[in-house]
């Protein structure tokens, strides 16, 4: 069996996504992960990105990522967050078709943890469970999230202690208010982009994906 991705073009409400999907038979689980910001280079290449779905992949999940619109090759342009939230759940409906009756995952890095936390929120309220949300650096200072994060399921929020990006205070005050069960994870001495803490990153999550 291939663990491999297949380039894909997806209904979006803007115009095709742009997505890498991986299939599997023996899939235990979906996983939806949301790249960063758009404005700020942001793709499903990211390499926070690509390490989430190879721990989704390693974990026994079918994986999708893809773009926004207005990255790559998904037309349009950015949404303020309101229209990635679109974009995502287009991209989840695919998912959850394509595999029907697993659970799904939702996965995000930076402005993606915000925009999955959304649709996490707008899944439930359609009556689709969200099995697992991870946030990893949510911009939570400049992001409304509050609530809109899905009530049910593992929270886990993964923050570097030296973001440059995002205010690791403002995530901690955040995550000490949030009334909602959750896991908050400091990974110390790692900076926004998780440079040289990829295979921490994934040490952290895979467990988390198995559990």
């Amino acid at each position: 069996m291939s663990l491999t991705e297949i380039p894909l073009l997806l209904d979006g409400p803007a115009g095709a996504l742009e997505a890498l999907y991986l299939g599997r038979a023996d899939a235990r689980g979906l996983a939806l992960i949301c790249h960063p910001h758009p404005l700020f280079a942001g793709s499903m290449h990211n390499k926070v990105v690509a390490t989430l779905q190879r721990a989704a992949r390693d974990a026994g999940y079918a994986t999708l990522r893809f773009n926004f619109r207005g990255v790559g090759q998904s037309p349009g342009e950015h949404a303020n967050g309101e229209g990635e939230i679109d974009d995502a759940e287009a991209a989840a409906n695919w998912l959850l078709a394509e595999h029907p009756g697993l659970p799904l995952t939702l996965c995000g890095f930076s402005f993606g943890a915000c925009v999955a936390a959304c649709l996490g929120g707008r899944l439930e309220r359609r009556g689709v469970e969200v099995a697992q949300l991870l946030m990893l650096a949510p911009p939570v200072e400049r992001f409304a999230v509050d609530g809109r994060l899905p009530e049910a399921g593992p929270l886990y929020v993964i923050q570097p202690e030296d973001d440059e990006v995002v205010t690791p205070a403002a995530v901690y005050a955040w995550s000490a208010a949030l009334e909602r069960p959750h896991e908050l994870l400091k990974v110390a001495e790692c900076g926004h982009f998780f440079h040289g803490k990829l295979n921490e990153l994934k040490a952290l999550v895979l467990p988390r994906l198995h559990s």
